[in-house]
């Protein structure tokens, strides 16, 4: 076996690293960097003083894209001393490089591992570890720092050429949008901002003393996502629950005025869920919801599958917005699913936890999933996994056929089937560089991607529409419908 590619990387790390410096090494794919890489080369870079990362060849069943382009992606990465082509297996290099400690993902700890033995005989580590759930990337706040940007919303160049789509093709997408009949079932939220002057500290006690000078309403919750489907241009349709007080007509009737026909059941065990949060300039001084969180009764769930299964009669989308503020029960939402799979209706689901728990596994048999990592880790109950390995396994419990996992600041990691039954897995940036409430982020994003695979476009342009329409979401205070204008306007610029 040609042994030149270890002699060639033995020597440019002796020419590179400290002397007396310890050496991690790591090795991988990297098929297209994720968040998951980025912090579980940041573990490593903080076990040693010298990073080395080897990126298998070409020959590689796996490997995705070019070993050159891999390769320069993984050299771009600041934590990164040294990255190098391996024409064969990682323990041939350990052997002969003998680095102090070799990192693998947590995934492996499990499996055999040809490296043990290696690193055994040498009296070096192997550890296993993917990250943890931080943010991570020192390349990205270098970004912050450095990178000067002419608008808030970058949109990234080398996903669209991957994929092979252009912004016109986008286009076409949100044009397609007026076709689409969709029905959205989930918990009604209220959202109300309201502003103060801060008048100071009080003299009695240690408190922060506000006098409210204005308040605003929006839609949140569900209804929001029914909003944001109608103002891109569906006939949309939106089921939920409220209670009996002011706070559902003014929802009733805002949902009047965005379009939306909305069936609104009246449950006399709960108020309306209304959060207020009062500002202080641009901070969020406080929050207070009024809300309770138990199931609806049998009686409730019996009129919401009635209203819901005749919704669904020629529907191209069904959408689950869970808040699990209790809209939803299991048994509403396996009758509505088998419902929907039956007459073959496309259906995607989100269920949030911000101050919850939550159980996005239990919506079976969905197009998209959209959780959040803590919600994605939640269902499957791993604290551990790398992202890739966590999306998976969340998608093969739902049975789901896409997942697009949302990591804040570090944008979206999307895992997804090729037509050869193989997963594929890319990730895209947060696009907004500077954004004012992050709030409604997924909810626009699920309904702008889930809207996309039903008028027959594929996950990567979806989700990459999605990702503008998160941006534009959050370059503004609350919660406001998108419209079809405001995406094509962005998408043209």
């Amino acid at each position: 076996m040609d042994q030149d590619w270890i002699a060639g990387a033995c020597r440019d790390i002796e020419a590179k690293r400290k002397p007396g410096g310890r050496v991690v090494f790591v090795s991988g794919n990297f098929n297209i960097l994720h968040p998951g890489h980025l912090r579980l080369l940041n573990f490593a870079a903080d076990c040693g003083d010298f990073l080395v990362v080897g990126v298998r060849s070409d020959d590689s069943a796996v490997t995705l894209l070019p070993g050159e382009l891999r390769l320069e992606s993984v050299r771009s990465i600041g934590l990164v001393g040294h990255a190098f082509l391996m024409t064969g297996p990682a323990e041939d290099f350990i052997a002969a490089a003998q680095p102090d400690i070799v990192v693998k993902g947590k995934e492996h700890e499990q499996s055999y591992n040809p490296e043990q033995e290696v690193v055994d005989g040498y009296g070096g580590r192997l550890l296993f570890c993917s990250g943890g759930m931080r943010f991570s990337s020192l390349d990205l706040l270098q970004q912050e720092l450095h990178q000067v940007n002419l608008s808030t919303i970058v949109r990234p160049a080398d996903y669209p050429q991957r994929h092979g789509f252009a912004m016109a093709d986008l286009a076409q997408i949100v044009r397609s949008f007026a076709k689409l009949k969709v029905v959205v079932i989930g918990d009604l939220i209220v959202d109300e901002y309201i502003s103060c002057d801060a008048l100071g500290m009080s003299q009695e006690d240690p408190t922060l003393v506000v006098s409210p000078i204005h308040t605003d309403r929006f839609i949140g919750g569900a209804g929001i996502v029914a909003a944001h489907a109608k103002g891109l241009g569906a006939d949309v349709t939106y089921i939920g629950v409220v209670g009996k007080d002011p706070t559902a007509g003014y929802a009733q009737a805002t949902l009047k005025g965005y379009g939306v026909r909305a069936h609104l059941l009246e449950d006399e065990s709960r108020p309306t869920t209304l959060k207020q949060r009062f500002r202080v300039g641009n901070k969020t001084m406080l929050r207070v919801s009024h809300l309770r969180a138990h199931d609806v009764s049998a009686e409730l769930i019996s009129r919401l599958y009635s209203k819901a299964s005749k919704a669904c009669d020629g529907a191209d989308l069904v959408i689950f917005s869970d808040f699990n503020y209790g809209c939803l029960p299991q048994r509403l939402v396996d009758k509505l699913s088998a419902y929907c799979a039956a007459r073959g209706i496309m259906m995607a689901a989100d269920s949030q936890a911000s101050s919850q728990v939550s159980d996005v596994s239990r919506f079976k048999g969905m197009k998209l999933l959209t959780p959040t990592e803590r919600e994605a880790r939640l269902a499957v109950r791993d604290t551990q996994a790398g992202l890739v390995v966590l999306a998976e396994h969340l998608r093969e419990q739902a049975s789901a056929e896409s997942v697009v996992v949302t990591l804040g600041g570090e944008g979206l990691l999307i895992v997804s089937p090729q037509s050869n039954g193989k997963m594929f897995t890319d990730r895209l940036p947060a696009f907004n560089t500077a954004p004012k409430d992050v709030s409604g982020a997924g909810d626009s994003l699920l309904t702008s991607t889930s809207m996309a695979l039903a008028a027959g476009y594929d996950i990567w342009q979806g989700t990459y529409l999605g990702a503008i329409a998160a941006a534009l979401q959050v370059g503004r205070i609350g919660n406001s419908p998108l419209t079809a204008d405001e995406l094509m306007t962005e998408l043209m610029s």
